[in-house]
């Protein structure tokens, strides 16, 4: 069993695509028509995983207080670092996750105002 997709609230479908295909390497895996107002089913893939990102319409155009998603990385540092280098914002730096000890986390801002968290695989940044 897995997971099929995982939603993520988007104002601007193709920022948001553009965004994770330009920072993550994502690939389109559906992008379609749905409904009559210019809305589409649009699924993204992570090289290796076998859950896609599904974009939802956003509610509002308030940024996430709370992160929405969890990246797990081999290089959170590296990655944080790419990030902050391309403009994107940074709301955590790489540290120590203070609920587990022993894994490396950082968090940003993407396109749309969500936060994300980046965290290596448990352990494997120390």
């Amino acid at each position: 069993m897995h997971i099929q997709f995982a939603e993520l609230p988007v104002r601007d479908q193709d920022r948001a695509k553009a965004f994770y295909g330009e920072h993550f390497g994502c690939r389109v895996a559906a992008d379609a028509p749905m409904g009559n107002d210019g809305w589409r089913w649009i699924e993204l893939t992570f090289e290796g995983a076998e859950t896609a990102l599904h974009f939802t319409r956003r509610k509002d155009n308030k940024p996430s207080a709370e992160p929405v998603m969890v990246l797990v990385d081999d290089d959170v540092a590296g990655t944080a670092n790419r990030l902050k280098a391309a403009g994107v914002e940074i709301i955590t730096e790489p540290q120590e996750a203070p609920w587990q000890p022993g894994r490396t986390v950082a968090e940003f801002r993407d396109s749309e105002g969500n936060r994300i968290v980046l965290a290596d695989r448990q352990g494997a940044g120390r």
